[in-house]
């Protein structure tokens, strides 16, 4: 008889615990979900991208830079519905990043203009890894879209500024001073081989 009642403690001991365990994961799922759907809307929120161009040299370019005009494109389409819509943009969004240095224009294929678009790459690229995490750090992600569009900001910029340069009339004799100090053009001080050696050069031992 003792026996039977030890088990039957022992069996409502046991439900207890399992309602209480059950209660705790209901309670966490809506924990989780809560958590999951305020990164949501700061992200839904703070996703908004300079998708224009702002500059007279950018808005011609994009007639030429097939490849700035198709990230500009990408970045005017803004994602909905879950969080899974914006990583597939992100990664969208850090391809077509990467393709804005395979194919510069020749007047923009200068340093200046080469270091930003890396820049950009870098910034993009930071996005979509953030945006991949189990633990999605939610203010990280809008700060990266911010620093994205200041990138893009200081792109187009530099873009103006290499136009206008281009407008400056070349001084006299400034274009054969340039052409003297390409040192790619320089001639190399190394003998020409197979040359007639001179008898008369005194020979070193």
């Amino acid at each position: 008889m003792i026996n039977k009642i030890i088990v039957f403690f022992s069996l409502i001991f046991i439900l207890f615990s399992c309602q209480d365990d059950s209660q705790k994961r209901i309670s966490e799922n809506k924990k989780e979900i809560k958590r999951k759907e305020v990164i949501f809307k700061n992200i839904e929120k703070g996703w908004v991208f300079y998708d224009t161009p702002i500059t007279e040299a950018s808005e011609k370019s994009i007639a030429t830079w097939n490849e700035l005009r198709m990230f500009l494109a990408e970045l005017a389409q803004k994602p909905k519905k879950s969080i899974g819509a914006f990583q597939q943009k992100a990664t969208a969004l850090s391809k077509k990043a990467m393709a804005l240095n395979d194919n510069v224009p020749f007047n923009f294929n200068q340093p200046q203009l080469k270091s930003r678009i890396s820049t950009l790459i870098t910034k993009v690229r930071l996005l979509d890894l953030f945006i991949h995490l189990d633990n999605i750090p939610d203010k990280k992600v809008t700060k990266l879209v911010a620093e994205i569009n200041l990138e893009l900001v200081s792109l187009q910029r530099q873009m103006d500024k290499i136009v206008e340069k281009s407008k400056i009339p070349v001084e006299e004799g400034e274009a054969d001073l340039l052409k003297m100090m390409d040192t790619a053009r320089a001639i190399p001080n190394t003998p020409v081989p197979n040359s007639p050696v001179n008898p008369n050069m005194p020979r070193v031992e």
